[in-house]
């Protein structure tokens, strides 16, 4: 596995050595070991795994302390442009995100340590994408950052996307921002 570090504090991008031969391909998608080497020493508790339509956005959401979850997300089927966006009030990146296109071609994995609020646009139909958490889901910790919020401007990869209810009433950066 090759670890990388992002612009944003924290945030690794993780390329698995991929096998290919006349069958198909192999590679490790997730190594406890490799993983603790390059700083990312948590135990992952729950695994998570969605299907979605083109043109989905979900997220941006977090879970507030002390139920915040490091995520390592990747695609098993399809693509998507992932986005992490950092609320670590002391980080030197705080209100900064990062966006990477994640697939099934590239099986790059993405580290997102806790404290950062994350969510994915789905660029092709029947899209999977995995997940495994450093914490359970805790409902009533449950919260966002509404996707296309003006200052963040974040470049979803798609136009009119499919967003849930509760996604389009999420609070703005800038309220976030006076609640803490």
């Amino acid at each position: 596995m090759k670890i990388t570090e992002t612009p944003i504090s924290g945030v690794l991008l993780i390329e698995p050595r991929v096998f290919s031969d006349s069958r198909g391909a192999f590679f490790e998608s997730f190594n406890a070991k490799s993983l603790k080497e390059s700083g990312i020493d948590h135990d992952f508790v729950q695994d998570n795994q969605s299907v979605s339509k083109k043109g989905v956005i979900r997220g941006l959401h977090f879970q507030r302390a002390p139920f915040e979850q490091g995520k390592l997300v990747r695609v098993i089927k399809g693509s998507v442009v992932d986005v992490a966006l950092d609320l670590r009030k002391d980080s030197p990146t705080f209100g900064r995100h990062f966006d990477i296109e994640l697939n099934d071609r590239n099986n790059l994995i993405l580290w997102i340590p806790p404290g950062f609020a994350h969510g994915f646009s789905v660029l092709e139909e029947s899209t999977i994408f995995s997940y495994k958490v450093t914490n359970y889901y805790h409902s009533s910790s449950e919260s966002g950052i509404i996707y296309n919020d003006i200052d963040l401007n974040i470049n979803w990869g798609i136009k009119d996307g499919i967003v849930s209810e509760k996604d389009k009433v999420l609070p703005s950066y800038k309220d976030y921002c006076l609640s803490l």
